[in-house]
């Protein structure tokens, strides 16, 4: 055998076995990957979630790939064997369609070349972004790309001034294409392949629910279609659209490119034409992507509903006059022009194949990439035939009307004829905005009453309202996790992540039981705050594997030395008061899964687990949950450690037969893996209840152990529905503009099980969800009565809805259109620098409830002034649960807001002199949150102030200032604050200072 020869086989024979081995390495890793995760979601039991899941995801990408392998590949190999094989001789060139020299030649193959690379670069940015180098099933909903069109091409432009990384990237993969084409299109069409996989798999949760449309009973004003449509249906009709837009393009520019490369034409100079072959394959391309482009701007009219280009958002009155019917038309017409094509294609195929003279019959071309050997005429004589020129001379016309009608026509529409009568024309357009907007953030179910405040409020009322004011939140949590901090977290790897407000019944000291609004913090375990000479193995993944405890304290009063008190404290979690743990059980509080429980952790092994230090020793225990995977024998252990890439879990002989792994623990990323196509709350919050056995819980397990189950921790998570293809609905800077709070996750933070609870069974997108996946969900009816009681409306949906109603309360389209009523947040001095007052939660009774509950509220100014219009409020309790009530104050009557409280609060001559001083002592002021507490018809204002040492960091509070009417109150306490402001009447001409300290200057 030739030397040359054993070489190339040894060559192949190489390449066969590397390939080999990496497909044996990621199958290995496939399949790692789907064992493990099945494991994990078996574990949970929601086995049928993941299988759903992975059964979708491998179906779209299984069927994308192949068919965008097979499209792209097919056409390549058919114009490679349709192409010119050799540049003919002077006596032999043909004239076909298309000839032309080098001068008309070289800048339409540049032209070509460089919007294929362009496009290449542009799939392939957004392949990558849909890339996971870690296998992994948790993917939020993703917004779905543009199509490579007008608008792709501009933004293009954009970026290569930005980054001309970019550009330079183009030029080169122009450069290599016109150099060596065969080898840069084939390989490309798989790295595509492969591109179009990553990405359309990625939106597996959009063609579930597309298939699980709920109608909404609804229609849009426009095209009177359900709603569901829109948030269903247009999803995926946008999702073939790109990629079939993209295939079909990258087919036609991929094949043309192949054609006018042939024959060696750059190198000869000339390029001698189409062959009748050719001008087929290209008719036929050419009439698959005009029908993708009629689809495109058919879809682009249901798009108008989203449109921001008029004084509202959607559809606006060019939008519908000028926008909707080009787009008709634009589409209509690509459809007759696709038909064209199509028939000029079977005309060129039905015409007889001109066999050219026998010398020059055929000639044979040298495999390329694989392809078998190929016959191709040399030359044909100059009579193949031509495209009709009024089919010609119409697409022309199509893509100068395009370009005329779809971009410059509406803005001279909108100029000259819009805006000189915008109100007028508008108003329509304006009213369904409102509307629907206001549907979109469900703000229609918000009930409006007028709020009248006068300054009547009598001690007898204060006294009236007991509750109310004993629940005035004096301790934010941010003040009370520095304290907690410092005197409560007993070791450095103890932390207080979060601290968060909730209600219990508690006794009181004069033997009643009230509903008392309390902070809660979990101490959780930090492990990067261990020691860096302790952060062994075996520490981090076998004794430090949960937090301990948790401390509770009343938000309205302050002991010894300004300190919070505290129900519930110290790292044993003792309660002060034996009757506290009827309402909050303290039990074992061992924390496995929280906010900060970031690492994975091997339990019931021969190493006992740290609980907590206590004096000079330590408490240890065993986990005794149903929480985790098993990896008691080898091939458990060896399959994660493969998957953790953790190989020492191979190596120790800690392990015993019972042995579990936890992981994914954070819950957070717990329940995001689990349903990944939910929003979720910002602040889960911990819930401390006694519900018995743990039956209802989804995936219970009975224990091994037959010791009482003691762990009374749980998180609620708020999870939110979203959609951004509600028509009409502006989202005013959010990435959705429909949204629900349907959802409320359970997460047992000692076993780790996760129970979803629908929150609101209207939402037809919940409905769909659990259509897609009917083992989920589970009714709020069933969630037991201990944790009901502590279900809040949540921060983040408030704030959405709030920031929302700052401009759609306003339901007369005039109004809107003047902005005559815009509202806004006000401000407040937290600390010592200004911030934006957010939403909070109090007890209190409202003007129409019969007694005190828990709810969350806002108040609002004017945009332009500091007064306040009207404040929100959102009810908790189960039996008002998730409504609202909009209180409005009347617009003649000038009520203080925040800000101008604040104002009248540091330039009291006393108090301003009283915070100088404490500044001056090696310590600094820090005011708390503005409170505006709503009491009958009246409104108080609350502000505590905090004394920060320098030193230490630790806040207590020192005063708390009470605003009423034109009165201001300084105070050790609430109470005295208050029995200052109301213990005598107000002075018709001056402003009132009381005091409980006889001389503030002199302390």
């Amino acid at each position: 055998m030739p030397i040359a020869k054993q070489f190339s086989h040894k060559g192949t024979k190489l390449l066969y076995w590397v390939g080999a081995s990496l497909g044996a390495i990621l199958l290995l890793n496939l399949l790692t990957f789907l064992w493990a995760e099945g494991s994990w979601f078996q574990q949970l039991a929601y086995g049928s979630v993941f299988r759903t899941r992975v059964l979708t995801r491998s179906g779209i990408g299984l069927l994308t790939f192949a068919t965008s392998l097979g499209v792209l590949w097919s056409n390549l190999t058919i114009a490679q064997r349709q192409a010119w094989i050799k540049p003919p001789s002077d006596s032999d060139r043909p004239a076909c369609f298309g000839r032309m020299g080098l001068f008309r030649l070289l800048p339409l193959v540049l032209f070509a070349g460089f919007t294929l690379a362009a496009s290449w670069i542009y799939y392939g940015q957004i392949a990558v972004s849909h890339w996971q180098p870690q296998l992994s099933l948790h993917n939020a909903s993703l917004p779905i790309p543009l199509k490579f069109d007008y608008q792709v091409v501009w933004n293009l432009l954009q970026a290569w001034q930005t980054q001309p990384w970019q550009l330079f990237l183009t030029v080169g993969l122009t450069i290599l294409l016109l150099i060596y084409p065969h080898i840069v299109l084939r390989s490309i069409t798989v790295l595509i392949s492969i591109g179009f996989l990553l990405i359309l798999s990625e939106y597996w949760d959009k063609i579930l629910l597309a298939f699980q449309r709920v109608p909404f009973n609804q229609t849009d004003p426009l095209f009177q279609q359900d709603i569901g449509f829109y948030l269903f249906t247009l999803p995926l009709w946008e999702l073939l659209e790109f990629w079939l837009m993209g295939l079909a393009t990258l087919t036609f520019l991929s094949v043309s490119v192949v054609y006018l490369l042939s024959a060696d034409s750059l190198g000869q100079g000339y390029f001698p034409g189409f062959s009748r072959l050719q001008l087929r394959h290209l008719c036929g391309l050419g009439s698959w992507t005009l029908l993708l482009i009629g689809l495109g701007y058919w879809l682009d009219r249901y798009m108008l509903l989203y449109a921001t280009e008029g004084v509202s958002y959607g559809a606006s009155y060019t939008s519908v006059s000028v926008r909707l019917p080009v787009y008709t038309g634009l589409s209509l017409a690509a459809l007759l022009f696709a038909i064209g094509l199509a028939l000029q294609a079977i005309e060129l195929g039905q015409q007889p194949i001109q066999q050219p003279e026998p010398a020059k019959e055929i000639d044979r071309a040298t495999p390329v990439l694989g392809l078998s050997t190929r016959l191709q005429p040399a030359t044909v004589k100059p009579t193949v035939p031509i495209l009709r020129p009024a089919l010609m001379i119409g697409l022309f016309l199509y893509l100068g009307l395009a370009l005329l009608l779809g971009l410059v026509l509406p803005i001279v529409i909108q100029h000259l004829v819009v805006q000189p009568d915008e109100l007028q024309l508008e108003t329509p357009y304006i009213k369904r905005t409102l509307e629907l907007t206001r549907q979109g953030f469900n703000l229609n179910f918000i009930e409006v009453a007028t709020f009248d405040p006068n300054t009547a409020l009598t001690l007898a009322d204060i006294r009236e309202n007991k509750l109310t004011i004993e629940n005035i939140r004096l301790w934010d949590k941010r003040p009370l996790l520095e304290t907690n901090r410092q005197l409560q977290r007993i070791r450095l790897y103890y932390e207080f992540p979060d601290a968060d407000f909730d209600r219990y019944t508690l006794p009181t000291g004069d033997g009643r039981t009230i509903q008392q609004q309390v902070l809660i913090a979990a101490r959780e375990l930090d492990y990067q705050a261990v020691p860096t000479a302790a952060q062994t193995w075996v520490n981090q993944h076998l004794i430090y594997t949960h937090g301990y405890g948790f401390t509770v304290s009343p938000v309205n009063t302050a002991g010894e030395g300004g300190l919070p008190n505290y129900f519930v404290r110290g790292i044993d979690t003792e309660a002060i008061d034996p009757r506290i743990q009827d309402s909050i059980p303290i039990g074992k509080p061992r924390i496995y899964y929280g906010e900060l429980t970031n690492t994975y952790v091997m339990t019931q092994t021969q190493v006992q687990e740290l609980d907590y230090p206590s004096g000079s020793d330590n408490v240890y225990n065993t986990y005794d949950g149903w929480g985790g995977v098993k990896i008691g024998n080898f091939f458990q252990r060896l399959l994660y450690a493969h998957y953790l890439r953790d190989w020492r879990m191979l190596l120790t002989n800690n392990f015993t037969p019972e042995s579990h792994l936890l992981f994914r623990r954070n819950i957070q990323e717990r329940v995001k893996a689990i349903a990944p196509f939910l929003r979720y709350d910002t602040d889960p919050y911990l819930v401390v209840a006694n519900i018995g056995n743990k039956q209802w819980q989804h995936g219970y397990r009975a224990r091994s152990s037959d010791n009482p189950d003691e762990s009374y921790l749980y998180w609620i998570m708020d999870a939110y529905t979203i959609s951004d293809r509600y028509p009409y609905s502006d989202p005013l800077g959010n990435d959705f503009n429909y949204i629900r709070n349907s959802v409320k996750v359970v997460v047992d933070a000692y076993h780790g099980a996760v129970t979803f609870y629908v929150a609101d069974p209207a939402d037809p997108v919940i409905q769909a969800w659990s259509k897609v996946f009917p083992d989920m969900f589970q009714p709020l009816t069933t969630m037991p009565d201990a944790l009901q009681q502590h279900v809040r409306y949540p921060q983040d949906f408030f704030q959405v809805q709030s920031n929302q109603l700052m401009t759609y309360h306003m339901t007369d389209p005039i109004v809107f259109y003047n902005r005559e009523d815009q509202w806004r947040a006000p401000n407040e001095i937290y600390g010592s620098e200004q911030q934006i007052v957010n939403p909070y939660y109090l007890i209190m009774k409202l003007p129409i409830g019969d007694g005190e509950e828990f709810i969350l509220l806002r108040p609002f100014t004017p945009a332009q002034r500091n007064n306040l219009i009207a404040w929100l409020a959102s009810r908790s309790d189960s039996n008002h649960y998730g409504k609202s009530l909009l209180y409005v104050f009347p617009k003649q009557e000038l009520v203080f807001g925040p800000e101008q409280i604040e104002a009248r609060i540091n330039q009291d001559p006393v108090i301003s002199e009283r915070i100088s001083l404490w500044n001056r002592q090696g310590s600094r002021v820090a005011q708390g949150n503005l409170l505006v507490i709503p009491v009958e018809q009246s409104l108080l204002y609350v502000e505590p102030l905090y004394l920060v040492a320098e030193q230490n960091q630790l806040p207590t509070l020192v005063r708390v200032i009470v605003a009423y009417g034109d009165r201001i109150a300084i105070a050790e306490t609430l109470n005295g604050a208050i029995e200052a402001i109301f213990s005598q009447a107000a002075t018709p001409v001056q402003p009132i200072l009381r005091t409980t300290e006889s001389d503030l200057n002199n302390n």
